[in-house]
């Protein structure tokens, strides 16, 4: 469903190119993640102090979720989305 392309890879951290019209699984990283929508659509669902939120991240967008926040990412139709992230992220 989540289609990756690395596009780079250091000793920290990855840069993968998703293409996706699914929903990702609920996740909570254990480090920064930083995503950016290059094409399409996404709602970022997150939680912030307790409280479900949810965001359109349309092109040029960015999203940071830091160290244990949870977060799940819904394309609204196919997307394409650039994610930065620890190494070793699933």
């Amino acid at each position: 469903a989540w289609a990756a392309v690395d596009v780079a890879r250091s000793a920290d951290g990855t840069v993968r190119r998703h293409c996706t019209a699914n929903p990702f699984v609920c996740q909570i990283n254990d480090g920064v993640e930083v995503l950016v929508v290059l094409e399409g659509a996404v709602d970022m669902h997150y939680r912030d102090k307790d409280r479900s939120q949810v965001i359109r991240l349309e092109p040029g967008r960015i999203f940071v979720a830091e160290d244990g926040d949870e977060h799940v990412a819904h394309p609204v139709g196919a997307a394409r989305i650039l994610v930065i992230e620890q190494a070793g992220s699933v």
